[in-house]
C-alpha cells in the first residue's frame, strides 16, 4: 500500500467548465485554479487514516501530524500501524482517541474487516453506511473517502465547516449561512458537488486539500 497519488480525475475538465459556465462565483474561481486538481492516493487505508487523523483541525496542522505519523511508522500499511503503540501515535500529534481509532482502523483492515476491493462496487450511500460502522468514522470521514478514494464526482460535505466558511464567504459577502441555504447553494452544483467542494476549500488555502 504505497498511496502513490493517482492522476487527475476524467471528469475533471468537463466539470470545470460546466460549473463555470452556471455559476458567476465557480467561473472567477475556476479561473485561479491554473493546473491544480483533486489529486487521490488510490490507498483505502491511507485515506481513511489521513481523514481521522485531520478530523477537526485545519489542514496545515493535519499534513504535519501526517508526516510526523508516516515517518514513525516507516511505512504506512494496515499490519505495520496495528503494532504501533499508543503512546508512539500520541507523540506524533495524535490525540488518544484519534490513536485508538488509527490503530483500530488499521486492525480492521489487517484482518479483513473492511474489503477495499468491494467498496467500489456501492453506491454512495452505502458506502457511507459501511464506513460509519467503523469506530472514529462518521459520516464526514466517508464522504472524504467517496472524493478522495473512490473519486465520486458528486459528494457534497455540507457539514464541513471549510466549506461552510468558503460558501459565506463567496455567496454571502461573509455572513453565516445556514445548512439548508448551504444544501440549497450546492443543489446547483450537481453533478459536480465534488469539485465545486474542493474549489471552496482551494479559495480559503492554497494548500491543496489531500487524504
Amino acid at each position: 500500500m504505497s498511496g502513490a497519488p493517482v492522476g487527475k480525475p476524467h471528469y475533471w475538465d468537463q466539470a470545470c467548465a460546466e460549473l463555470a459556465a452556471a455559476d458567476p462565483v465557480m467561473a472567477r474561481l475556476v479561473g485561479t485554479l491554473g493546473t491544480s486538481h483533486l489529486i487521490a492516493r488510490g490507498d483505502s487505508f491511507v485515506t481513511l487514516a489521513r481523514a481521522i487523523i485531520g478530523q477537526q483541525i485545519s489542514v496545515r496542522a493535519a499534513q504535519t501530524v501526517w508526516d510526523r505519523f508516516a515517518a514513525a511508522a516507516r511505512e504506512v500499511h494496515p499490519e505495520r500501524v496495528a503494532r504501533m503503540r499508543e503512546s508512539t501515535l500520541r507523540r506524533c500529534g495524535l490525540s488518544q482517541r484519534k490513536a485508538e481509532y488509527v490503530r483500530d482502523l488499521a486492525r480492521q483492515f489487517a484482518g479483513g474487516d473492511i474489503d477495499p476491493r468491494a467498496l467500489p462496487q456501492l453506491d454512495d450511500e452505502a458506502v457511507i453506511g459501511q464506513l460509519v460502522e467503523v469506530r472514529g468514522i462518521g459520516r464526514w470521514t466517508a464522504e472524504m473517502f467517496l472524493i478522495f478514494n473512490l473519486l465520486r464526482p458528486d459528494v457534497f460535505p455540507v457539514d464541513d465547516l471549510g466549506l461552510q466558511r468558503a460558501i459565506a464567504r463567496h455567496y454571502r459577502d461573509g455572513a453565516e449561512v445556514s445548512r439548508g441555504e448551504a444544501l440549497a447553494i450546492g443543489e446547483s452544483w450537481r453533478p459536480w458537488r465534488s469539485v465545486a467542494t474542493w474549489i471552496m476549500w482551494r479559495s480559503l488555502d492554497p494548500v491543496p486539500v489531500e487524504y
